[in-house]
């Protein structure tokens, strides 16, 4: 089945929006920001927006099929020096 969106822009939201989409509140969204473990996001003329994609790909590094399948990344706590053992799709891990 086509994709009905395939040719529009890409969707922006806001910080409430997205955390709303995410499922966490405003200010956790806020706190990954700050600390390097959330989504991607831009800034747009002062204002932070984050795009549907963005979001849907930080949301999928959490998939896993059970308690005891690593999956393919780790959604971090929205904490000091989380980021730091972060790894990131793609790269090597640091073990």
């Amino acid at each position: 089945m086509p994709d009905p969106l395939s040719g529009l822009p890409p969707r922006f939201l806001r910080t409430p929006e997205a955390a709303r989409f995410v499922g966490l509140s405003g200010r956790t969204l806020e706190k990954h920001r700050t600390y390097g473990t959330g989504p991607k996001y831009r800034k747009i003329g002062g204002r932070v927006v984050y795009a549907l994609e963005d979001l849907k790909a930080w949301t999928d590094l959490a998939t896993k099929s059970s308690t005891s399948d690593p999956g393919v990344g780790t959604v971090h706590p929205a904490k000091r020096g989380a980021a730091q053992n972060a790894v990131r799709p793609g790269t090597p891990s640091r073990r």
